[in-house]
């Protein structure tokens, strides 16, 4: 190999970058672009869930249970409605995402009896909001239950019962805030690479062919290795500093916590680099359009890294055959590092498994990517 003529294709692959806008759009502006729209789009924490509120007694306890719904900042009472029918018009218009019915004797049943009923109903058109809701409701009605069973107790000269009760103390390690951005963001880093890194590099040689320069590479003394590493080692460069810029983003911009070493992130981030540049560029030697690899890149990059490689859904949360078709993601290996390392902290020994799958997968896929390449050349 020689490194003259090796970086001589650099070059002229950092010039053809430079003369393209799309290239530089998806180079410059897309991590940009979805930093910003997944940073400040994708949330699955559960806040202000618009609640339509049929208090049928209107007094002192009913507007209290109310109040106390809006106090836990997980619903927001959006609409007062008179009827029962005027409530199904509310959640079917979808005005409201859930209802609260407050009898007309909610009071007396509480004065009397020491509890009462009251009816939620939810729109379980979003299961996932839906079922979140839910608990959050409960937990409301269960708090509120056990704050007026100990004032009617007192009421009435009678003292809770205590025998038999449990005290959860409950701790949160690495999230301690439960805020779903701190397990997303991190991720964001592994879908913006995978999108940005198979699409620059799937029109590398689908280019050539389409401008009718691909018979003059091949008529050169260069080598199919010396094309390869000549065409990658720009678009590494470019992958290591949007990686750079999404990392620093997620840390100072969005303040996750980064609790790891900075070059356990580093080495990864390199390998991970590797393996989408080197999947989009077998994408650019099997296919000769770069409309058509370009089209191809974008499906085997971004639905497994979104879809399988634990970004959006737990794997231990799929069928066991799901989780079986995920070992052989290699997002799945890069999203575990980046939680381990900003969250917890995790240092290399901790990391040894999915490092080695990455340097595995690497390995693989730039060997058969400069095994193609040859075939093609001969």
């Amino acid at each position: 190999m020689s490194l003259r003529r090796l970086f001589a294709m650099a070059f002229k692959e950092t010039l053809q970058i430079w003369r393209d806008p799309r290239s530089l759009a998806i180079a410059l502006l897309m991590p940009v672009m979805q930093m910003a729209l997944l940073g400040y789009g994708v949330s699955l924490d559960i806040k202000r869930v618009p609640l339509c509120i049929n208090d049928q007694e209107h007094s002192q306890l009913s507007r209290d249970l109310v109040q106390r719904f809006v106090a836990s900042g997980w619903f927001s009472a959006d609409h007062a409605s008179a009827t029962d029918r005027a409530v199904r018009g509310a959640l079917d218009r979808g005005a409201c995402a859930g209802a609260v019915t407050i009898p007309v004797d909610f009071s007396r049943a509480l004065m009397t009896t020491g509890s009462a009923s009251v009816q939620t109903v939810f729109d379980a058109t979003d299961t996932n909001t839906t079922n979140v809701a839910i608990g959050y409701a409960q937990g409301v009605i269960a708090q509120t239950t056990a704050d007026f069973e100990s004032q009617w107790a007192a009421a009435h000269g009678l003292r809770p019962p205590k025998i038999g009760a449990v005290d959860l103390e409950a701790r949160v390690w690495f999230n301690e805030g439960l805020d779903s951005r701190n397990f997303i963001i991190p991720a964001v880093v592994a879908v913006i690479l995978a999108l940005v890194g198979a699409q620059l590099t799937s029109l590398t040689i689908s280019r050539e062919w389409e401008r009718g320069t691909m018979e003059q590479l091949i008529s050169t003394p260069v080598t199919a290795l010396e094309v390869m590493l000549g065409k990658l080692v720009p678009y590494f460069v470019i992958g290591l500093v949007d990686a750079a810029f999404c990392l620093f983003t997620a840390i100072y911009w969005f303040k996750v916590p980064f609790r790891g070493s900075f070059i356990v992130l580093a080495i990864t981030t390199a390998l991970f680099t590797l393996v989408v540049l080197g999947i989009g560029y077998l994408i650019s030697v099997r296919i000769r359009s770069q409309l058509g690899a370009s089209q191809v890149a974008l499906i085997l990059t971004m639905t497994p890294t979104t879809m399988l490689s634990g970004y959006t859904f737990a794997i231990d949360q799929m069928p066991a055959p799901v989780q079986a078709v995920t070992l052989l993601v290699y997002a799945r290996y890069y999203v575990t590092i980046l939680r381990d390392v900003f969250l917890k902290g995790s240092p290399l020994q901790d990391l040894l498994i999915p490092i080695a799958a990455l340097s595995a997968y690497a390995a693989a896929i730039i060997w058969i990517a400069a095994r193609s390449f040859r075939d093609r050349l001969d």
